[in-house]
C-alpha cells in the first residue's frame, strides 16, 4: 500500500503594486455603487407655490395631532398632521418639545 503525498496548495502573495490595484479596484467598486444606489435629487423647472402659513408655539401637553386638530378642524387630520411635519422637517411627528415654533399652513 502507497501513500500519495499531497502537494500543499500555493499561498498568494500580493506585492504592494498588487495591494495597491486590489485597493483601488475597491474604491471604484464602492463609489460607482454610491452613484448608481445613492440618493438623487429631483429637480423641475417649475416654481412651486409659496405656502402662506403662521407660527404656533407648542405648548405643555401638545401633539402634533392636536395642533393638525386646532390649525384645519374639518379636513383629514392624518394629512394635515402630515403637511405639517413636512413643511417643518419633521423626521418623526413625536419630535415635539415646549416652546418650539413650528410653521403651520393657513387653511
Amino acid at each position: 500500500m502507497s501513500t500519495a503525498r499531497i502537494a500543499p496548495a500555493p499561498s498568494l502573495r500580493l506585492t504592494r503594486r498588487g495591494r495597491f490595484v486590489v485597493f483601488v479596484c475597491s474604491l471604484a467598486i464602492s463609489l460607482g455603487a454610491l452613484v448608481a444606489w445613492g440618493p438623487s435629487v429631483v429637480a423641475t423647472s417649475e416654481k412651486g407655490e409659496p405656502v402662506q402659513v403662521r407660527v404656533v408655539t407648542v405648548e405643555p401637553g401638545d401633539t402634533l395631532w392636536d395642533i393638525a386638530v386646532r390649525a384645519n378642524p374639518e379636513s383629514n387630520v392624518g394629512d394635515t398632521v402630515h403637511e405639517i411635519a413636512e413643511l417643518n422637517a419633521m423626521s418623526s411627528t413625536g419630535d415635539l418639545y415646549v416652546g418650539q415654533h413650528l410653521s403651520v399652513p393657513r387653511y
